[in-house]
């Protein structure tokens, strides 16, 4: 054959707390990773694909599910007819205590178990190359001992993170000369929870398919996998959405705004409904509000909740300054706020700050300075 389909996965993390949830979503979402998991084989089975690549992090941490062991097996039993390897990786390396060694897997699933190895898949006329993460660090590349066949179509599986240098990073760093050295056709790689497109380096290609389904609102948007077939010397992939929902971070503007329907209004209108019920919201409050209004979260997020599937909400609203109102307000605010106008050289944001701390003290306010980092 002088190409092969692949479909490219990785970092799942199986069983993850979901921090920033609360408990009842946290274990719907828990739920939902699987089914994602489910819709991954289906992709495989819906479009031929002759392998799947599973960069590692499948599993979270030191705790897992026995039914989601099960379930991972059961899964990948449906599939019996296409080949899988797996590529360890930080969060779970192959030793002793690994989960990899908890379940009798599938005859069509290999395991990398340490150092780099190749598989020849005679009737596909392809050589997998993978290695794995045997404890949480790796200070230095694992992408060595490389002697290719070229009359083989060579792809590799690995978990690392991309470097400038060697020894970068405590995470497999690979250099883009391992990468353009190692002279392959494709290179999956894990690690990185964000689609990096499809990159080149000299004749290898390579790329991150990032997570197929956000866990937190520091992996924003659409989540998936990268299908397609790749040839001897160069590759057809696509990136192919698999997230059933989506986090997403949105500022709100509320400068004119005085009251908390208001803020509301403002807030669930700059949303499309469908998107509210389906999909995570972190709402972050912007603008330049008077120094009167004091603005609580609590009460906008209970006035917004029956609104979205599930949102925060994040104040981070600064003081409107009115020299003119400060210059004649003799109260103790005024009098504080003159104060630090007029004998700071700080930067005009780090003022504001200090001008709201300050204000919600004199207003016998809750202050958390957390809100401020």
């Amino acid at each position: 054959m002088n190409k092969v389909k692949i479909l490219q996965s990785g970092d799942l993390h199986f069983d993850t707390p979901f921090k920033d949830l609360n408990k009842n979503i946290s274990l719907i979402s828990k739920e939902e990773l699987l089914e994602v998991f489910s819709r991954i084989i289906n992709i495989c089975v819906q479009n031929s694909v002759d392998i799947l690549l599973l960069t590692g992090d499948i599993f979270d941490n030191l705790t897992v599910d026995k039914k989601t062991l099960v379930f991972i097996r059961s899964e990948l039993e449906r599939i019996s007819n296409i080949k899988v390897f797996i590529s360890p990786g930080n969060h779970d390396p192959y030793n002793e205590k690994s989960f990899y060694k908890m379940i009798e897997w599938p005859n069509n699933v290999h395991i990398f178990k340490g150092a780099m190895e190749s598989v020849t898949l005679e009737d596909l006329g392809v050589v997998i190359w993978g290695a794995a993460f045997t404890s949480h660090h790796i200070n230095k590349s694992i992408m060595k001992n490389i002697y290719i066949d070229k009359k083989y179509i060579n792809i590799m599986t690995i978990h690392g993170d991309i470097s400038n240098n060697e020894g970068g990073n405590a995470y497999n760093p690979i250099t883009l000369k391992d990468i353009e050295s190692s002279n392959m056709d494709y290179i999956a790689i894990g690690h990185r929870h964000n689609y990096s497109g499809i990159l080149r380096e000299r004749n290898t290609c390579y790329a991150y398919a990032g997570c197929p389904q956000g866990r937190g609102f520091d992996e924003l948007g659409d989540k998936g996998v990268i299908i397609g077939e790749v040839f001897k010397g160069s590759v057809d992939l696509k990136f192919f959405k698999t997230s059933k929902r989506n986090y997403h971070v949105i500022d709100v503007d509320i400068s004119d705004l005085v009251s908390y329907e208001e803020i509301k209004d403002k807030i669930v209108s700059s949303i499309e409904e469908t998107e509210r019920k389906n999909n995570l919201y972190k709402i972050i409050l912007r603008g330049e509000i008077d120094s009167y209004i004091k603005l609580n979260e609590e009460i906008i997020f209970g006035k917004i909740k029956e609104y979205f599937y599930f949102v925060k909400v994040v104040d981070k609203t600064g003081v409107k300054l009115d020299f003119d109102k400060i210059s004649k307000d003799y109260s103790i605010k005024g009098v504080f706020a003159r104060k630090l106008l007029e004998e700071n050289e700080l930067e005009d944001e780090i003022i504001k700050m200090a001008l709201k701390i300050g204000i919600q003290c004199l207003s016998n306010e809750e202050v958390n300075l957390n809100d401020y980092k």
